[in-house]
């Protein structure tokens, strides 16, 4: 798994990018990587993975999701299945220039400052959004950017959302260690499936066992361990999404006990695994792939 800069070009006579992903998703990569403009991703339809920033956790039926400027995030269709549809806007903050005095810009700033977490908009706000950002891609000119303010607007005054991190993740530890880091998450995609020897992912970025631990939560805020296993239930979800058994789908992602396996699922996702594989059947399920007693982040605009 790459860790890449992602440089955005405006869309000709704009100061900001628009996007319309329609195609097989096998047409594109969907890698982990970060730039200096404001994402806001609407997932139209399907299901797929969210990774932004330390957050990693599963999606259904769309999404909508606000990420901050440098942020390290994956794109939407990761883990998804055709058909894939998404509007995606990026731009830079200083595109959106207010006066001093202009109360109602106050709250467009603090939820770009809130973006810096990753902002998961609920299903009710992706649907009042989602022909907003349809009617985007028709606009032209003043009226697209006219449009962006109405956008951030709307969603500054929304409180049905979510903060997917509760740190900020720095790009510069991304940046500064990309090399070692790119070689850690391909080591574990490679082999999710075996046993993995932590002293053995020491080795291969060349640290010690005590200095890797070390690095490895520093980098990404939660320990190696929990990394592989929250890696290893998000790819059992997707399995169970194709109707495997879960013995199967534990035995497939490295655990060797379904017992552990069923204790991990629940740590992680606050479901069984029948519970999961029910409620998926039913169409209901949105999976977070949560680290036990995490506090959430209680914030307004």
């Amino acid at each position: 798994m790459k860790v890449t800069f992602e440089r955005v070009i405006p869309d000709e006579k704009s100061s900001f990018r628009t996007i319309h992903n329609n195609s097989p998703i096998s047409e594109f990569k969907w890698e982990y990587h970060y730039h200096p403009e404001i994402e806001l991703v609407c997932v139209i339809s399907g299901s797929g993975t969210r990774h932004v920033g330390y957050h990693k956790s599963n999606y259904t039926n769309g999404d909508l999701v606000l990420i901050g400027s440098n942020i390290p995030h994956s794109g939407f269709g990761l883990n998804s299945i055709d058909p894939h549809e998404e509007i995606v806007l990026q731009f830079k903050e200083e595109i959106l220039q207010f006066p001093q005095q202009e109360v109602e810009a106050r709250s467009i700033k603090n939820l770009l400052e809130l973006s810096k977490y990753g902002i998961h908009f609920h299903d009710e706000v992706h649907k009042t959004m989602l022909p907003k950002l349809e009617l985007m891609l028709k606009s032209e000119g003043y009226k697209r950017y006219l449009l962006l303010l109405e956008i951030l607007f709307e969603l500054s005054k929304c409180e049905n959302y979510e903060l997917l991190n509760k740190e900020i993740m720095p790009y510069t530890i991304i940046s500064k260690n990309k090399t070692r880091l790119e070689n850690i998450f391909t080591y574990v995609e490679h082999h999710f499936d075996k046993e993995i020897n932590i002293e053995d992912v020491a080795k291969l970025a060349n640290l010690t066992l005590p200095a890797f631990c070390n690095f490895f939560k520093k980098a990404t805020q939660i320990t190696f361990t929990e990394f592989v296993n929250r890696y290893r239930i998000n790819k059992a979800c997707l399995l169970m999404a194709q109707d495997k058994s879960i013995s199967e789908c534990s035995y497939s992602c490295g655990f060797n006990n379904v017992t552990y396996f069923n204790r991990m699922f629940k740590k992680y996702t606050e479901k069984t695994p029948s519970e999961f594989m029910k409620n998926f059947a039913h169409n209901k399920v949105n999976v977070d792939l949560k680290v036990e007693d995490e506090v959430k982040i209680k914030a307004s605009f």
